[in-house]
């Protein structure tokens, strides 16, 4: 079965690597030119293994189709591609393609699905294997298995703790499974299907009229990007770490008070209970340990946020 593997970043190369290593015929590679003169790790990967690979910007460019019908692929296979692929593409493989998505497919279609399960308070996600098809995620499963995300889960941990590594063993599988005409492919249940765009920083920007625990997932959901966002003295002040205080470090203060300050950063009163902020970025820094921007700004209990 020769397979043309698509994919981008360090769970590319290492889901590229996982099926070289499992003996699969792999006819090329395409991935993307990378950021300036470093190339994307897919793109290393394939030229120490010795495999073709094709550099792209987009898949919607005649060469890309060209160079894969010279490959003569039977099936494509998908590993962290942050690109539409069209219809016509696929169609050059008589065994279509498989794609890697991290939920549990039909919930959480889109391209931000890590972020929103955790803003959305699910107690579980997972890793889907399935068929690609012209819309969006909405393909016939392979392979699927669940994981639990825990109270303090950010997308962080979830990815590189969790999906990451499941999801380079799924691909795997499933295209094993292929190989051996064992494959399912079970249709999803469009009834239960629910799609959410990329996530941006409005949809996290955080109301500290909310219970704490709801603004705790707001910054979970956004860690290690785009990030919780507020507003102190003017600027936009992002939140990439916390803890939620349950008891209000001062009774009767209007939500978004800073109400202590302490040698972890500073707690923010919130609807019910209170933040304690422990990891922020301002304009003029980088992400930094909020108690260096208690020193720079001279925070002090009574400042409001928001």
């Amino acid at each position: 079965m020769r397979i043309l593997f698509i994919g981008q970043a360090a769970f590319g190369s290492d889901a590229l690597a996982a099926l070289v290593e499992q003996g699969e015929e792999v006819v090329g590679v395409i991935t993307s030119k990378g950021r300036g003169e470093v190339p994307d790790p897919v793109a290393v990967k394939a030229e120490e293994l010795g495999l073709p690979v094709f550099t792209t910007s987009s898949l919607r460019i005649q060469e890309v189709a060209d160079w894969v019908v010279q490959r003569k692929p039977d099936l494509m296979c998908l590993a962290y591609v942050t690109w539409i692929v069209p219809q016509s593409l696929i169609d050059l493989a008589p065994l279509g393609g498989i794609n890697y998505h991290p939920s549990l497919l039909p919930r959480h279609r889109g391209g931000s699905a890590m972020n929103w399960a955790i803003l959305q308070g699910d107690k579980e996600t997972g890793v889907t294997i399935h068929y690609i098809d012209a819309g969006i995620d909405t393909g016939d499963i392979i392979l699927q298995e669940k994981v639990p995300i825990d109270p303090d889960e950010s997308v962080k941990t979830l990815y590189f703790q969790k999906l990451y590594p499941l999801g380079v063993k799924l691909i795997a599988r499933a295209v094993a499974l292929i190989r051996e005409g064992k494959a399912p492919r079970i249709p999803q249940d469009d009834a239960q299907a629910t799609y959410e765009p990329l996530i941006t920083e409005e949809d996290l920007r955080l109301d500290w009229n909310r219970p704490v625990q709801e603004l705790y997932r707001v910054v979970r959901a956004g860690d290690p990007a785009p990030g919780a966002v507020t507003n102190l003295r003017g600027e936009k002040l992002k939140i990439w770490a916390a803890r939620p205080v349950e008891e209000a470090a001062s009774a009767g203060q209007k939500p978004g008070t800073i109400v202590a300050v302490n040698p972890r950063g500073f707690v923010v009163q919130a609807g019910e209970g209170a933040l304690q902020v422990e990891r922020v970025q301002y304009p003029g820094t980088k992400k930094i340990p909020a108690p260096e921007l208690v020193d720079i700004l001279k925070l002090a209990p009574g400042e409001v946020l928001g």
